[in-house]
């Protein structure tokens, strides 16, 4: 595809800043930001990765990596403000996926220990444990704020900070995980998947992609799984204090 062709496909922009113009939505500034955006950053990691895959080096790959998840980590802390030291547990949550994930695969040979596997598995891998993270806490934040009352009263009775949270916490958990296992259950009927589509393509054999896309499909669903339990787990210990009282003012 030349850069003359891609210029068209602006038209897939353009449409909805129209209807965000007709509808008086207010969404053309942000449209605009995240076309503007996505435009650079793919651009600039597309000549990244030329050079990471060309050179193969261990630092490249380790760098590209560690770029990933501080920005992931970033983007995720925002919606978890009110829990103490969210930021590192969120980090922790996506180091400790990315060692999973690249432990199994690398160990058991199921892909070479190049650059061309290793970073575009591990983004995937940390994108989705970033957007797990997000529903995590989003949902965690809403289901505290509306049972504080059955909260406090658990610990009022005698109960410890983790039978209170209980079931806030494994409801957020669930609630986190769902997108995925649901996305999973029509993948192939709904919809094909990018990495298969975008093989394909590229002139792949239909089977060969179908395999590296169940190969990512299990990743994310391990990841998922990882990521939501982990965060929840690391997450709300630091809502109570040493008298296992629930810390006012943060929910």
């Amino acid at each position: 595809m030349s850069y003359a062709t891609l210029s068209l496909t602006l038209l897939f922009v353009l449409i909805p800043l129209i209807l965000s113009k007709t509808l008086q939505l207010g969404l053309e500034k942000d449209t605009l930001i995240a076309t503007i955006r996505s435009i650079i950053q793919l651009l600039a990691v597309g000549y990244i990765l030329k050079f990471v895959f060309e050179s193969n080096g261990i630092f490249y790959i380790f760098m590209m990596i560690t770029l990933m998840i501080v920005a992931a980590t970033a983007n995720a802390r925002k919606k978890g403000k009110k829990i103490g030291g969210i930021t590192w547990k969120v980090a922790i949550t996506m180091i400790t996926v990315e060692v999973i994930v690249q432990s199994i695969l690398l160990g058991f040979h199921i892909v070479p220990a190049t650059a061309q596997y290793i970073i575009p598995i591990s983004g995937m891998a940390i994108g989705n444990s970033m957007v797990l993270s997000i529903l995590f806490l989003n949902r965690f934040q809403a289901e505290l704020e509306a049972h504080r009352e059955e909260t406090e009263l658990i610990l009022s009775l005698g109960g410890t900070p983790k039978q209170a949270i209980h079931r806030q916490l494994i409801q957020a958990i669930k609630a986190s995980m769902i997108p995925t296992i649901e996305s999973q259950k029509t993948i192939g009927l709904v919809q094909l998947p990018g990495m298969m589509s975008g093989q394909i393509i590229a002139g792949a054999d239909p089977i060969q992609a179908v395999q590296f896309q169940l190969l990512i499909l299990f990743v994310l669903l391990t990841t998922a799984a990882i990521s939501s339990i982990l965060l929840g787990f690391l997450s709300y210990p630091s809502l109570f204090n040493n008298r296992m009282q629930m810390l006012k003012g943060k929910f």
